[in-house]
């Protein structure tokens, strides 16, 4: 949450000389409302079967650079599509998330009464999951969108010669 991937992976795909897609966007342009009105009108169990179909077709349909939810290693399935492929985890520290995103309500999985502990639970609970299905991690701390992307680029050995 709040770590970049929407703008890094626009840069990336510019870089690349491909095309981005994020399947939060995605979703929300499906459902026409936001992740957080989702959340609360129908639930996470709901969201997360979106996020699910999302992902999936996404993998499916799109060869250029993609973002993923927070969430979306949460599902065996999806993990497992993710597989072999060039994936990148972008890392943040619980002090940059704050800094970054303040740790408001408008992030459903943080709409509790202290969200820096709930921010650092969620990475306790799926940091395994990321790294599992990373080819690299890029840390994101401290550095410009610019710099994490040359990051991931160099990580992933896919500098343009």
């Amino acid at each position: 949450m709040g770590v970049g991937k929407s703008t890094v992976g626009e840069l990336l795909a510019a870089r690349l000389g491909t095309t981005f897609r994020d399947t939060d966007a995605d979703i929300v342009a499906a459902e026409g409302r936001e992740i957080s009105e989702i959340f609360v009108d129908d639930g996470e169990p709901h969201f997360r079967a979106l996020e699910r179909a999302a992902v999936a077709r996404a993998l499916a349909g799109h060869d250029g650079v993609l973002a993923l939810g927070g969430g979306a290693v949460l599902d065996a399935d999806t993990r497992r599509l993710l597989t072999g492929l060039p994936v990148a985890y972008l890392s943040m520290e619980v002090a940059e998330a704050v800094r970054r995103t303040g740790l408001d309500a408008a992030r459903p999985l943080l709409a509790v009464v202290n969200p820096r502990q709930q921010w650092k639970r969620l990475m306790e609970e799926r940091r395994h999951l990321y790294t599992g299905v990373a080819r690299v991690v890029v840390a994101t701390d401290g550095r410009t969108p610019e710099e994490v992307a040359d990051g991931v680029l160099d990580a992933l050995e896919l500098r343009k010669a």
